[in-house]
């Protein structure tokens, strides 16, 4: 909230102790939302892209078939076995299978590691293991890991820095809660036309709105990397360095002693026997995953994983079975901690991978109300102090016109050049090497050529012209997918691929908002022109 705005608040409020305090806590909203308001839009617009990585996953490899979920789990374990041999080195320490159980994992899925240690992946058909071909891409996962981890940065500083964004983030609710005194009374107040005023209300009415989702995700995402964040815990009670991290890791979250090869070659016992003991034991409660140490050693381990996803706690049921024999060596069907069942909690609202269709569709909204509260703040900070400049009748100081600036190419820029993105995953040749990371730096090439255009353009008219390119971008993705591929609006409509079809209509969509903003700032600066052409009367 402005300063000024809150001067107001406070004068009315007529308690003599709380105006310095409640406008010490004005000032901190608002230069705290300020400075880390770009970086934090980007987080959310990510974050918020996140909750659909799965569709996005499916969109940029338009090779897939639709999902396939619910396969009979023994069928794909037998499958799975069998692709591994083939795919994997003879040397690979670990193996991850994922079974199709749902929207978070519609395929099978095997893991392996090369012999480089570099991580490898296939989805594979459940029933018969034959690989499914599909185009490299970063996909929908890129933009998830980019909210918590940025791009470019080495994954401990993307924290860091995240963490810090996060940190202020909390500061800048809490705050604005303390300094919004009327807090339910401005949420049905909005006035259109009014300048500063208007975006005053529309900042609070998306604040609001959308405030206990803000607290809960914001909270959530520090408690996500609180080990990064509070490394000395863990080194006072295990000692410092890896090691000590090692060994807080395997007794808080490791099912099973450590494991180590052999080097004795045994063959490793069928999965689908570990997998129907598992059935046996759980029941209906559906498997996740397997993950195999050491196969063909004798050491080797077969790790049953249930459902995380299943609820909004964070955590499911392990089994651990020796690789040779099969027999069930540990097993931990619940959470073991009152403290480590808490963060699971807090994660997987986090995260919501449990949500359903209309679940996660509030959660989609919310997260673009988060971003629309921080666009708005940052429209907000220079609306007012443009309005008491021209007032003076004096010329804007460049802290104001370089905020101006940033805010075009971040608050409109940032998803246009997510449009790009996807544009690149359908024009970059197939056979491109690294085309996965091609895809990133397109994302990355085109934010920075809007920075640099909002840079050369006055600010009415780098809002017009890059929301008009929005328009385009979006707008003519569909095409673009229907020339470049066969799973565009004529074919998914008709055959139910709501996957498919959603993304393209989606993209329609927000071309729309982006063309009715563009047209209302049109019609704005054409009706503020025309008195200035008209003719002074005599």
């Amino acid at each position: 909230m402005p300063v000024n705005a809150a001067n107001k608040e406070i004068r009315g409020s007529g308690a003599a102790s709380q105006p310095g305090f409640r406008l010490s806590m004005a000032w901190l909203h608002t230069w705290t939302g300020l400075l880390l308001g770009w970086l934090l839009y980007f987080i959310f617009i990510t974050g918020t892209a996140g909750y659909l990585d799965t569709e996005i996953d499916r969109w940029m490899q338009p090779e897939l078939p639709p999902s396939a979920s619910q396969q009979d789990p023994l069928q794909t374990a037998r499958a799975a076995q069998a692709a591994l041999e083939r795919l994997s080195y003879s040397d690979s320490s670990v193996w991850y299978i994922d079974f199709p159980i749902d929207r978070n994992k519609p395929y099978a899925k095997v893991w392996w590691q090369d012999e480089k240690g570099a991580w490898q992946d296939r989805n594979i058909d459940a029933r018969r293991g034959e690989v499914l071909p599909a185009r490299e891409t970063a996909g929908g996962q890129l933009l998830y890991r980019m909210h918590w981890q940025l791009h470019y940065l080495p994954r401990t500083v993307g924290e860091w820095i995240v963490g810090l964004a996060t940190l202020f983030m909390m500061l800048a609710l809490v705050t604005g809660i303390i300094v919004h005194k009327k807090i339910f009374k401005d949420f049905f107040t909005f006035r259109p036309g009014k300048g500063q005023r208007s975006w005053l209300d529309a900042h609070n009415l998306v604040s609001v709105l959308s405030l206990p989702f803000q607290l809960m995700i914001t909270y959530s995402g520090l408690i996500f990397l609180m080990f990064t964040y509070m490394p000395l815990i863990i080194a006072a009670w295990y000692g410092p360095g890896p090691d000590g991290r090692k060994a807080f890791f395997d007794e808080a979250y490791s099912v099973t002693a450590n494991m180590e090869a052999s080097g004795q070659a045994a063959e490793l016992v069928a999965l689908e026997t570990i997998v129907a003991q598992a059935q046996r034991r759980w029941g209906s409660a559906p498997i996740s995953s397997l993950e195999v140490k050491h196969p063909n050693d004798a050491g080797a381990r077969v790790i049953v994983h249930g459902d995380s996803a299943a609820g909004p706690i964070r955590s499911a049921g392990k089994l651990v079975f020796d690789g040779v024999s099969g027999e069930l060596l540990r097993a931990r069907d619940a959470p073991e901690s009152v403290g480590r069942s808490t963060r699971d909690l807090l994660l997987g609202l986090h995260e919501g991978l449990f949500a359903g269709p209309v679940l996660r569709a509030l959660y989609v909204l919310s997260g673009l109300l988060g971003a629309a509260m921080i666009a708005s703040g940052l429209i907000l900070w220079t609306v007012k102090r443009r309005q008491r400049i021209e007032k003076a009748r004096q010329a804007p100081h460049g802290g104001l016109r370089l905020v101006e600036k940033l805010n075009v190419a971040s608050i409109v820029g940032l998803p246009v050049a997510i449009a790009a993105y996807f544009w690149g995953n359908r024009l970059l040749p197939l056979e491109l090497g690294d085309r996965a990371q091609w895809e990133a730096h397109i994302l990355f090439l085109t934010w920075l050529a809007l920075f640099l255009h909002a840079g050369c353009r006055s600010g009415g008219r780098a809002w017009r012209e890059q929301l008009w390119l929005g328009v385009a971008a979006f707008g003519l993705l569909p095409l673009v997918n229907a020339l470049t591929s066969e799973r565009h609006l004529a074919v998914s409509l008709p055959a139910g691929d709501w996957v498919m079809a959603g993304f393209d209509l989606a993209m329609l969509t927000i071309a729309a908002v982006f063309a009715a903003v563009a047209w209302l700032m049109h019609r704005k600066a054409r009706a503020a022109l025309i008195p200035a052409l008209e003719p002074a009367k005599s």
